[in-house]
């Protein structure tokens, strides 16, 4: 695996543990994962990402090995808005105070509102293969739907969708993501292994549902508020998009990030949802052109702190 020369943490985030891994040199770069995954989606570019930042991949909290704290009903335990704030207490245990973020799916709406309230943390942000939470659920017809049957089934009331995913996370995981446009294919066994076995683990079932609980009332509730506020994303946006995806032919991506963001650029690539897995050569040539350097070809950001100095 990619990540063999990693160095594994665990921080603690306001009483929830953050599992993760570290490698490389320069400056920093957060990636965060997506649903039903865990940092492992990241195992075809962390190599050669490592040769010029300092990485930084974490489980977000309630997937992988990261803690799953109770919730309650307002699922606040869940919202985008504590998630970022784990992955800020992360960086910044680290020692580093701005950094870039790279973010899939799920991940991506923490690290939207990362953006949001985290302005002065966040340098630079490439989100992978979503529109706005917001935009999204508004502009929900029958072929969105279909193809995100799972954002309406896991905020379903507890028990339900708890009892019939835990009956066989297994087939859950691999039907979820083997119904995309490339199937299974594109995943390496041992890491779609993990994501199974992950989702196997105690009280992972009902935190990957109060994710999307959260998503479908507190979180939408902090991103109508942005709005009546007149609110936006300040820092530099690059957004990208799986051409061979559902995001892609149910919406306008650029043109909903545009509403949100001061800053927006951004296409599609030539695969499907799981960016990183299924076009991770596309992928690192957007990130380092986006990340790497200023038009005079100088890095952007220094490092504000070393991994070596702080522990692991």
């Amino acid at each position: 695996m990619s990540f063999a020369d990693f160095t594994p943490f665990r921080v603690d985030a306001d009483g929830v543990e953050i599992f993760g891994q570290t490698g490389g040199d320069g400056p920093p770069l957060l990636l965060l994962h997506g649903h039903p995954q865990t940092h492992r989606i990241w195992d075809r570019c962390v190599e050669r990402l490592a040769k010029h930042f300092t990485v930084v991949a974490t489980d977000l909290r309630g997937y992988g090995r990261s803690g799953k704290p109770a919730s309650d009903n307002t699922h606040a335990p869940y919202s985008k808005r504590t998630m970022a704030a784990d992955q800020v207490a992360v960086m910044r245990h680290f020692g580093f105070e701005r950094f870039f973020v790279c973010a899939h799916d799920r991940g991506a709406r923490v690290a939207h509102r990362m953006a949001l309230d985290h302005p002065d943390a966040v340098e630079r942000m490439m989100l992978l293969d979503i529109a706005p939470t917001l935009a999204m659920y508004e502009a929900t017809d029958r072929a969105f739907a279909t193809a995100y049957f799972h954002w309406f089934f896991l905020i379903q009331p507890h028990p339900l969708p708890e009892t019939l995913i835990g009956a066989d996370p297994e087939a859950y995981v691999k039907g979820v993501m083997g119904n995309r446009h490339a199937g299974l294919a594109p995943f390496e066994p041992d890491a779609l292994r993990e994501y199974c076995d992950a989702l196997c683990s105690p009280g992972a079932v009902h935190a990957m549902c109060e994710d999307y609980r959260a998503s479908a009332t507190i979180d939408l509730e902090h991103d109508r508020a942005d709005l009546e506020r007149g609110r936006k994303i300040g820092c530099p946006l690059r957004v990208l998009w799986g051409g061979e995806g559902v995001v892609a032919r149910c919406f306008d991506p650029l043109r909903e990030w545009q509403r949100v963001a001061r800053d927006v650029s951004g296409r599609a690539l030539p695969c499907g949802h799981y960016i990183p897995e299924e076009a991770p050569d596309a992928l690192i040539a957007e990130i380092h052109d986006f990340f790497e350097a200023d038009e005079s070809g100088e890095r952007m950001v220094k490092p504000e702190g070393r991994l070596s100095e702080h522990r692991a």
